[in-house]
């Protein structure tokens, strides 16, 4: 009779902290698309994949940086970044034929208004069905930038100047954020219907 350990190894990305396999297997028993979205140190990707047998198959994505090409001069992090890669993803996959989809969070933290169901909230305003409680979504004052907007107005120029060195080092007044969010999405619209 042999005796070994009774310590099983988990798989190297659950070791990692990339896979929550139980979750992972919940997704693919619905035999549905998935819409995963991340939220990187500086980027928002919003991806439509397929479960196969060789590996997952990404049918469309989207990118911030494709928002950058656009013309998008705020950050490609933040909620009005997140919205607007969710909505570009959305706009994609409704060309292609894709009306349906379940959310895939990975294993970011559910919280209520983040950067993840701000790229839901796009997605479903781009014509995408997602089961979902609105309770979770941002709210459109967060999704504009509408309380970027009224926070710099707060400030004096010194100190709007210092927070906001980036947005005016790329050309963009932090008041006129709603306005610029607002053309980039009928940008989007235009293009990719």
């Amino acid at each position: 009779m042999a005796q070994g350990s009774r310590y099983k190894l988990a798989f190297k990305r659950r070791r990692e902290g990339k896979t929550n396999y139980g979750a992972r297997l919940k997704l693919i028993g619905l035999d549905k698309h998935r819409l995963v979205v991340r939220v990187t140190g500086n980027h928002t990707i919003a991806q439509i994949i397929d479960v196969q047998l060789e590996g997952d198959q990404t049918l469309v994505s989207a990118h911030s940086q494709e928002l950058k090409n656009m013309g998008w001069l705020a950050s490609g992090k933040n909620t009005s970044a997140a919205y607007l890669t969710g909505f570009l993803c959305g706009k994609k996959a409704v060309k292609e034929g894709i009306t349906e989809a379940v959310l895939d969070t990975g294993l970011a933290t559910s919280t209520k208004g983040s950067r993840v169901y701000a790229a839901l909230k796009g997605a479903l305003d781009a014509g995408l069905d997602l089961p979902h409680n609105d309770v979770i979504l941002p709210g459109e004052d967060r999704i504009t930038g509408e309380h970027i907007a009224q926070y710099a107005e707060s400030l004096d120029k010194a100190e709007m100047e210092k927070k906001f060195s980036q947005y005016i080092q790329r050309g963009l007044s932090p008041q006129d954020l709603p306005d610029h969010f607002q053309s980039i999405k009928e940008k989007i619209e235009k293009e990719v219907s």
